[in-house]
């Protein structure tokens, strides 16, 4: 079954997907900016990295690269397709993506990092999205890997690219989780019990 066959895509369709993955990839680089200034200035270096999560991150990213594929724009006009349920489904992910990172992200303040660690006053977040999931950030990723697969056409990857895309997020949250109960103990055995890590009541 061939996953990636060169598929049209209206030009609206693609189009909101590009103005949606820009506000979601800068974000996260802005993110990243910041928090590099803050660990720049500060007095101490983290307490503990955990450089293993890196294995996460990149089937993860994998992952998400798996869901794209090639695709032509159909259409005479850059609004051709604005209506179509394709078009929307790939905004509502996407605006859902970046959404979640914005509020997860602002919500750890100092404490976020793309590198699972455990820093100097480090805190531990129950509040905002945090309330409702432990993960959040994790559940946005997976919003911008469905807008992708929506965006391109290319729904079948999904059979490939979500199974790649949990394995790094298993892989990723059992590190981070690991950091977590050992710097606070029963305040995170308690948090964990009370909420999911990604569907609220669930998961």
């Amino acid at each position: 079954m061939e996953l990636w066959n060169q598929t049209q895509v209206k030009p609206a369709t693609m189009l909101v997907f590009l103005i949606g993955s820009a506000l979601f990839i800068g974000a996260v680089l802005l993110k990243r900016l910041g928090q590099a200034r803050v660990e720049a200035g500060a007095d101490s270096p983290p307490v503990r990295r955990d450089w293993g999560s890196l294995g996460g991150v990149l089937l993860q990213s994998i992952g998400i690269g798996l869901a794209g594929g090639p695709s032509r724009g159909v259409g005479s006009g850059l609004l051709d397709g604005i209506g179509d349920l394709r078009t929307w489904l790939t905004a509502a992910a996407l605006v859902a993506a970046s959404g979640l990172f914005l509020w997860a992200a602002r919500t750890m303040g100092a404490n976020w990092s793309i590198v699972a660690r455990m820093r100097q006053g480090h805190e531990l977040v129950t509040s905002g999205p945090f309330a409702l999931v432990r993960h959040p950030i994790y559940l946005a990723m997976l919003c911008f890997l469905l807008g992708l697969a929506a965006a391109t056409a290319h729904e079948r990857a999904l059979w490939l690219a979500l199974p790649v895309f949990v394995i790094g997020t298993l892989i990723r949250t059992t590190r981070e989780e690991a950091l977590l109960r050992a710097q606070f103990g029963t305040a995170y055995e308690a948090y964990a019990a009370r909420v999911k890590r990604f569907i609220p009541g669930v998961l």
